[in-house]
C-alpha cells in the first residue's frame, strides 16, 4: 500500500536520498524545507512540497494545515533537518558572550526545536499502529562537535525520542534515532572542509571511506519498514565503525 512519508530538510543531502528511496516504492513524498526553490528542483517523483521555517510555531502550524489537507494520515515522519549553522549569518559584533548566544541558539533551534515542534503538531496524525518517527542525529552526539553546541542539540534528541517512543507505542507507532558519521555529498560543512580534514575522518573509519547520504536513507527506510516492527527508542549509528554503538 502507498503511504505518506514526510522528510524535514527533504531538498537536499540525506533527506533528499531519503525522499527518493520512499518515492522508489510509490510512496507518495512531502518534502519540507525553508527554501522553495530547493524543494522545487529536487526531481523526486510525484513528491508534494511545502516551504517552512520549522523553528516558528506559525509556519509549523501552516504545515500541520497542509498535511491535512493534502495527505490526512503520515505514515512515515523523517526529521532530516538541521546543521550547524554554517549557512546561517553570522553573530553581530565581536562581543565573546554574543557568538556564544549565537551559536547555541542556532543549533537548539536547527536540531531540536525544529524537531520537537514539527512531530508535536503531526502526532496525532502519525499512523496506528504502524506509524513512524525517524530523527537524525550525528556522531557529535558522542564524540562533541568542538564548540559543544551542535553536539548537544543533536544529544538531546535521543532523550526526547526515548520519551516520545514510551509515549507512543501502545499507538503501534515506533520512534528511532540515526546518528551518522562523515557523511559527504552534503551541505552541512559548507566551506569549512578542507582535504586533510576530509582524510583525518575518512582515516577514522574502519571501512576506509566516507558515508554518503545513501548509506544513511537505506538505514531510515528499513526502520520505516515493517520488518523494523519491534524496533523501538534505539539509536543506530552509520560511521562505517567510527564510533561503536553502545
Amino acid at each position: 500500500m502507498t503511504r505518506n512519508i514526510v522528510i524535514s530538510g527533504g531538498g537536499t543531502g540525506i533527506g533528499l536520498a531519503t525522499a527518493r528511496a520512499f518515492a522508489a516504492d510509490g510512496d507518495q513524498v512531502l518534502l519540507l524545507g525553508r527554501r522553495a526553490e530547493v524543494l522545487e528542483k529536487a526531481g523526486v517523483p510525484g513528491a508534494l512540497t511545502c516551504a517552512a521555517d520549522l523553528t516558528e510555531p506559525g509556519d509549523v502550524r501552516g504545515v500541520a494545515r497542509f498535511v491535512a489537507e493534502e495527505l490526512g494520515t503520515v505514515d512515515v515522519l523523517v526529521h532530516s533537518a538541521g546543521g550547524a549553522g554554517h549557512l546561517e549569518p553570522p553573530a553581530g559584533g565581536d562581543d565573546p558572550l554574543d557568538r556564544v548566544h549565537h551559536n547555541w541558539t542556532v543549533n537548539f533551534r536547527l536540531n531540536l526545536l525544529t524537531a520537537a515542534l514539527l512531530t508535536e503538531a503531526l502526532k496525532s496524525r502519525l499512523a496506528e499502529p504502524g506509524g513512524r518517527v525517524l530523527f537524525l542525529s550525528s556522531i557529535a552526539a558522542y564524540r562533541g562537535s568542538g564548540s559543544g553546541a551542535y553536539a548537544a542539540a543533536k544529544a538531546g534528541l535521543h532523550p526526547y525520542a526515548h520519551d516520545l517512543a514510551r509515549e507512543l507505542g501502545p499507538r503501534g507507532i515506533t520512534v528511532n534515532v540515526v546518528a551518522p558519521g562523515y557523511i559527504e555529498d552534503t551541505e552541512f560543512f559548507g566551506d569549512t572542509m578542507d582535504e586533510a580534514r576530509r582524510e583525518r575522518l575518512i582515516a577514522d573509519t574502519v571501512t576506509g571511506r566516507a558515508g554518503t547520504p545513501g548509506d544513511v536513507a537505506a538505514t531510515l527506510h528499513w526502520l520505516a519498514s515493517t520488518g523494523a516492527g519491534h524496533i523501538t527508542s534505539q539509536v543506530i549509528q552509520v560511521n562505517g565503525g567510527t564510533e561503536r554503538g553502545r
